[in-house]
């Protein structure tokens, strides 16, 4: 369940609250929220009715919207309350009360709010017709700090309306919508010969999945490389500087601060890139590494790129002028084109599945069981870098595209690639890549307990107790956290250790070691670890490579 909060507008009669939070109603509800307009006006008449315009009726009046409004955010929901509320002292005494609580003044002078005023009521006001009137003849007391000031008599509806929700984004209220940047064409090919006039960095493939990632929107809410704060904040606590849950740093790392503020970012003599250099700093290695990756020891693949890559760190915006590529293009998809697709299936919810490892019987179990709930499955296998004795990409895909030909509906999969490269980071990376899975559309997403492991690095189920750090709804995805799983001889099926009653020495699994070795010896895979048709792909991959 999502959390819910409450959106306070305040401001003088005739201001523009009720039509900012009209229209914040209706763009809450497009994106999926529950949302309760408390509106001034219409709480008077039900909720408050007998009560008058003395300071304690008033103060009464905003007590109960407050009680209200915390009770509809309590339960998931959206309080938006739209009254003037006038009194800065009972405005704190509810924010105090109430978690989640953003305040918008529509702040407007009162000449403008005169001429506005088609039925007269501030003329009269202050002609001394009509007494106890906020703004002429009682007091409005406008709000010290208000996470937003919309100055209705010069902004558009529609101005105000994005200042409330990018506060609501930053304050993490609300997921940034995935936003794609990935210019085609025209504006491309002049991005190209810019690059080519500039200062240039030579990077490799790493840096090219991840600015490609950060401008497709695979890595919302963030945009561009990390800055020194969120850095900080990502290593020592798990979240962004504005609090959103994030887990890996994405940097431009660098050997020395480049002289220029925008420079091209090539691979060999092709610009894959554009960087306006926000902010120069000095990481901390030895830190990221103990708060990322567990431990120190260079002999973790993920360490050791860490420790090889420079000190100096780049913060700031990115073009991607370049896409990598898995060798398979009809499934390098971004995230907004696999949400189309699944808009286009009629998929309501999605589970995503991420491995660098070949499709065996035991990936297929955890799919097939979260498919019996979950409208579609997103296959979605890390092709990015990997280490060097990983199976290579091109040969998972054959393996997969081999699995969906004979033991999948086709209408329940979509296969597309995941273009990040991995890290090994364990319980860090399964929340990067639930998060990432998130922005490409996912609502659940399975999680082993050793999920992104490496060696011996991670406790059993720390995958899993990880996200229990983040709250319900926080992540905005549903993880699905399974146990290990295998071929019981006993039971003659898949099983775990949850459905399984039978002896560890009944279970059927295979190491990766020891499928590269029956590999290497040309022997078939056992069809309890892997089905004979991927099994047929892995070996004469095996066989290519070793006559090669």
């Amino acid at each position: 369940m999502s959390k819910g909060f409450v959106v306070w507008f305040t401001g003088l009669s005739g201001a523009g609250k009720s039509t900012i939070a009209n229209a914040l109603k209706a763009e809450l509800e497009l994106r999926g929220r529950h949302v309760e307009l408390l509106d001034g006006d219409e709480v008077r008449t039900h909720l408050s009715k007998g009560l008058g315009f003395s300071k304690e009726d008033r103060d009464t009046n905003i007590r109960r919207i407050g009680y209200v409004a915390r009770l509809v955010a309590r339960s998931g929901g959206v309080a938006i309350t739209a009254a003037i509320s006038p009194y800065r002292e009972v405005r704190d005494e509810i924010r105090a009360e109430t978690p989640g609580f953003v305040e918008v003044f529509a702040r407007c002078p009162l000449d403008t709010l005169v001429e506005r005023d088609v039925k007269g009521l501030y003329k009269k006001a202050i002609a001394g017709e009509i007494a106890n009137f906020t703004g002429v003849s009682d007091p409005y007391e406008e709000p010290l700090h208000p996470e937003v000031v919309c100055d209705t008599s010069r902004e558009t509806l529609r101005q105000s309306l994005s200042k409330v929700l990018d506060a609501l984004e930053r304050l993490g209220h609300l997921d940034r919508p995935v936003r794609e940047s990935l210019p085609e064409g025209e504006e491309l090919d002049a991005l190209r010969a810019e690059a080519r006039t500039l200062p240039r960095l030579e990077v490799g493939q790493r840096e090219l999945s991840d600015l490609f990632m950060l401008a497709s929107g695979a890595l919302s809410p963030l945009d561009s490389f990390m800055g020194p704060a969120d850095y900080k904040s990502v290593i020592n606590d798990g979240r962004l500087a504005n609090g959103h849950p994030f887990t890996i740093p994405i940097l431009l790392r660098a050997e020395h601060a480049p002289k220029a503020e925008r420079i091209g970012l090539y691979i060999g003599d092709h610009p894959v890139g554009i960087f306006d250099v926000g902010s120069v700093f000095e990481t901390s290695p030895e830190v990221e590494a103990r708060n990322v990756y567990g431990t120190d020891d260079d002999a973790h693949p993920g360490v050791h790129v860490l420790k090889d890559s420079g000190r100096c760190a780049l913060g700031g915006k990115v073009t991607a002028l370049a896409r990598p590529s898995s060798g398979f293009p009809e499934y390098d998809l971004t995230p907004l084109q696999v949400r189309a697709l699944k808009a286009e299936r009629g998929w309501k919810t999605m589970v995503g599945f991420q491995t660098r490892n070949p499709v065996h019987r035991a990936h297929e179990y955890l799919q097939k069981v979260a498919l019996e709930s979950v409208d579609g499955l997103l296959l979605h296998p890390l092709v990015g870098e990997t280490k060097s004795d990983d199976i290579p990409a091109s040969v998972r895909m054959a393996c997969y595209e081999e699995l969906l030909r004979g033991y999948y509906p086709p209408s329940r999969v979509l296969l597309a690639t995941n273009p990040a490269w991995m890290r090994y980071a364990g319980p860090k990376e399964a929340v990067f890549h639930a998060i990432v899975r998130r922005n490409y559309g996912c609502t659940h997403f399975i999680v082993g307990r050793d999920h992104a492991g490496v060696g011996n690095y991670y406790d059993t189920y720390a995958a899993h107790r990880i996200f229990d750090e983040y709250s319900p709804g926080e992540l905005g995805i549903e993880i699905l956290r399974f146990e290990h799983t295998f071929y019981c001889s006993a039971c003659g099926g898949m099983a775990s250790s949850r459905t399984c009653p039978h002896p560890a020495d009944l279970h059927r699994t295979l190491s990766g070691t020891a499928v590269r070795k029956l590999l290497a010896e040309g022997a078939d895979l056992p069809p309890e670890f892997t089905r004979p048709e991927v099994a047929r792909v892995l070996l004469d991959a095996t066989k290519e490579e070793a006559t090669a």
